[in-house]
């Protein structure tokens, strides 16, 4: 049974708060949920179900920390983060809590994160009757002269009730007599002030003193009471009281006044004469003694002026109670209230409270985003406390109205990119629309973190390396570098070859790459002569969630190293060794071509350039030799003393930086004109259908050179037609190209006509700046890799042609 009252008693509470919180918001007020509590309630007291009356899921509050934001001071209530119901946390004074104030609210706000919540709370404390009335003396003495006419008041000290509404004081009661009787005035705020009122004429000779009780009663029930005693002491003087020349005295000054100020004069006079109408001005009795520290009034003159500071937030309006009395022997006194008026002054600058702020922000925040709750409020009133709030740099934040005034948040209205700026520092400024106004300023910074939104980038690509050949395995070669421009674990990079199933991947399997600082390690020695260039993909991938890379080509060129010696391709004799006889007639004269020594370098560039010299020789006056070409002639006629036969061993070697060479030995035999015509009309023969055959086979290999040649310029075309040209290279990339390009010297001797090849430069080909003078680079004639690929392979072809010839 009593569980049931009490779950009555709650319904009934619940619905008296809810309709009293529907009256407030239908009245304008700006709290979403308004409850009702009496105060001196028990701590642990249920107010109202925050979360059910604003429809919020109870399993969710203790994670999302749903809290009420409290001040500096114990908090009067605490709400349960498991059920969103809010209690009374200490016990409620209302006359603490509020004063005099009514009705009596406490606004609370309440939070919710993740997203961020705020909901408004006003709770309204009911004042209950624990307070009786209680008058300032327990005894209240007062002179009457016994010339009073009836009607004359005396105001009375009042009682102070410190509860409201019906529970202050309603009524004043006096003891029963014949000559007095109470009347009351209402000044508002609960301030009723009792005045005795003469009825009967006092005749001091029946009655010196008259003993009174004035009783003070609430509304409260049972009422609540208090009394003082007052003693009325009936005086023999003057029969006139001074008279006020106004019958209301009130002014309006600017708070902020100057002391000194006189604010207002007040005027009084007396139809007796002599001392009994010289009148004194003084504060009335019951005038606070706060007022006496602000105001002062001139005995004399009944000028009022100004002794204290004025602030029209502490009072809006003075009521003065000033006191005329004359000088007779029995001083008679007349009371007159002077209503004091304060303008008010812009004199409060806005004050900028930060609710809830977070200084860190993610740089893939959506627009609109909260980043700070602020409350701005002015002291001031009317237009000096209205508050204009901006942002004064231009950053992506703005400020947005709340649902309360003078409450925003600062939200983003653009997007972040922490890499271009990881921190902004803004003032949010508040003016008041005062004139002169007043701003108030308040720093905030906001600091952007990281999202893995940028790949690494490599300082350049493609790459070009250069490596000379026969180069130390295990050993670093050259180095990627990539930089991202994250932060942490999203700028730290690791490096990786892309291997795949095709060509490429033969070659990148002698290679292996550090994973953290991008060094390429060579597994094995590279040949210049069995590879001349090779491309692999290097990856670089950050360490961010999810991982973001990005990859590079690299183009390796390997550079010539002087490593082959030259080697003899004439003379040639049966066993192979370098070794010739060549037959001259005697009698030929000084020029005469004897032979020719022929030799190849497998070398480019200068490590391939070969030199002919003489290292030994029988003698010295009868032969000389062609330092370039290799022919060994004749420097004068031969006479019946020479020698029949001489050696010659011709010496040839390379230029490069440590020369290689080789040697070849000639023997040339002197016979008789007949006998060398002999063998002159053997060899010809013998030559004759040597080069009948060399030069059917020439014709056969000539034509299919040539059908190729056409095929890879049909092909060309079709590749030019179907994909854009890629200019990327000017380099020599034909890992069959041996490095030596071909080049011919013809020269006759007799009847009979001799071609030379031999290795050197192209027309119009560069050596490259830093290659050691061995890497050929054609010019750059708008063609294609491909292009330069077939025209290369091309004349190679016809080089090896001709060698074989």
């Amino acid at each position: 049974m009593e569980q049931r009252r009490g779950n009555a008693r709650r319904v009934r509470r619940f619905c008296f708060a809810l309709l009293f919180a529907l009256n407030e918001l239908l009245s304008g007020g700006f709290a979403q949920l308004r409850y009702s509590i009496s105060e001196e309630v028990q701590d642990g007291t249920f107010v109202g179900n925050i979360a059910k009356d604003l429809g919020l899921d109870k399993t969710v509050l203790k994670d999302r920390g749903y809290r009420i934001v409290a001040g500096s001071t114990e908090p009067l209530f605490e709400v349960k983060e498991n059920d969103g119901i809010l209690y009374v946390k200490r016990k409620i004074d209302r006359e603490e809590a509020c004063e005099r104030i009514s009705p009596c609210l406490i606004n609370l706000k309440t939070v919710l994160e993740n997203p961020l919540e705020i909901h408004y709370v006003s709770v309204e404390i009911l004042d209950v009757n624990d307070h009786p009335p209680v008058f300032p003396e327990k005894e209240k003495r007062i002179e009457i002269y016994e010339s009073a006419p009836p009607g004359a008041r005396f105001q009375l000290q009042a009682a102070r009730d410190p509860d409201v509404g019906q529970f202050t004081i309603q009524q004043y009661k006096i003891s029963h007599n014949e000559h007095f009787r109470i009347e009351v005035k209402d000044r508002g705020e609960d301030r009723k002030v009792p005045f005795l009122v003469l009825q009967k004429q006092l005749d001091r000779e029946m009655a010196g003193r008259h003993k009174l009780r004035l009783t003070a009663v609430d509304g409260g029930k049972p009422a609540k009471s208090g009394d003082v005693e007052i003693i009325v002491e009936v005086l023999d003087v003057n029969d006139n009281s001074p008279v006020f020349t106004k019958e209301t005295y009130s002014t309006t000054i600017d708070e902020n006044i100057p002391t000194g100020t006189v604010v207002i004069q007040v005027n009084a006079t007396d139809l007796d004469q002599g001392a009994n109408s010289e009148i004194i001005y003084s504060f009335g009795n019951e005038v606070d003694s706060k007022l006496k520290e602000l105001f002062s009034i001139d005995e004399n003159t009944g000028e009022i002026k100004v002794t204290g500071q004025i602030d029209y937030e502490k009072s809006k309006v003075y009521e003065i109670d000033i006191q005329a009395s004359d000088k007779g022997q029995v001083p008679l006194t007349r009371d007159k209230s002077v209503m004091i008026s304060v303008a008010d002054v812009n004199d409060n600058p806005p004050e900028i409270e930060v609710t809830s702020f977070s200084s860190l922000i993610r740089e893939d925040s959506k627009i609109g985003t909260t980043v700070a709750l602020i409350s701005v409020k002015d002291l001031d009133s009317g237009i000096n406390g209205k508050v204009i709030c901006t942002i004064k740099e231009e950053v992506p934040f703005s400020l947005t109205p709340s649902l309360q005034e003078n409450m925003y948040a600062v939200v983003t209205k653009s997007h972040l990119d922490r890499e271009i700026i990881p921190q902004y520092e803004f003032t949010i400024s508040a003016k008041d629309a005062g004139d002169p106004p007043f701003l108030t300023e308040k720093t905030m910074r906001v600091a952007v973190s990281d999202v893995n939104d940028n790949s690494p980038d490599f300082l350049s690509s493609p790459y070009t390396f250069y490596i000379t050949e026969n180069n130390s395995p295990g050993a670093s070669v050259f180095s990627v570098k990539a930089i991202d421009r994250d932060d942490g674990d999203n700028a730290l990079i690791s490096y990786y070859i892309l291997r795949d199933n095709g060509k490429n991947n033969k070659l990148t399997s002698f290679l292996n790459i550090n994973a953290e600082n991008g060094n390429v390690v060579a597994l094995k020695s590279f040949d210049f002569e069995a590879l001349k260039t090779f491309q692999f993909q290097v990856v670089a991938s950050d360490s961010g969630t999810p991982s973001l890379s990005s990859n590079v080509t690299v183009n390796v060129f390997i550079l010539d190293q002087n490593d082959n010696a030259p080697v003899i391709l004439y003379p040639v004799s049966s066993n192979g060794s370098a070794e010739g006889v060549e037959e001259i007639p005697r009698n030929v004269n000084a020029g005469h071509l004897v032979t020719k020594v022929r030799a190849y370098d497998a070398d480019i560039g200068y490590n391939g350039w070969l030199l002919f010299s003489l290292q030994e020789v029988s003698d010295h006056s009868l032969f000389g030799l062609d330092r370039y070409t290799g022919q060994i002639r004749t420097l004068r006629s031969f006479t019946e003393t020479d020698e029949a036969e001489h050696k010659l061993v011709i010496l040839v070697k390379d230029n490069g930086n440590v020369s290689l060479s080789a040697t070849a030995t000639v023997i040339v035999k002197l016979v008789e004109p007949k006998e060398a015509f002999a063998a002159s009309d053997v060899k010809s023969a013998a030559k004759d259908d040597e080069d009948n055959n060399v030069t059917f086979y020439l014709m056969i290999t000539l034509g299919s050179v040539s059908v190729l040649f056409i095929i890879s310029i049909i092909v060309l075309i079709a590749m030019q037609c179907s994909k854009s040209p890629d200019y990327t290279s000017k380099y020599l990339q034909e890992t069959n190209y041996d490095g030596t390009l071909c080049h011919s010297i013809q020269y006759r001797s007799g009847d009979k006509r001799y071609m030379l090849v031999g290795p050197r430069m192209s027309i119009g080909s560069t050596i490259v700046p830093g290659s050691h003078a061995n890497t050929l680079v054609l010019p750059d004639r708008r063609r294609t890799s491909e292009e330069v690929r077939l025209y290369l392979n091309s004349e190679i072809l016809f080089c090896r042609i001709f060698w074989i010839l």
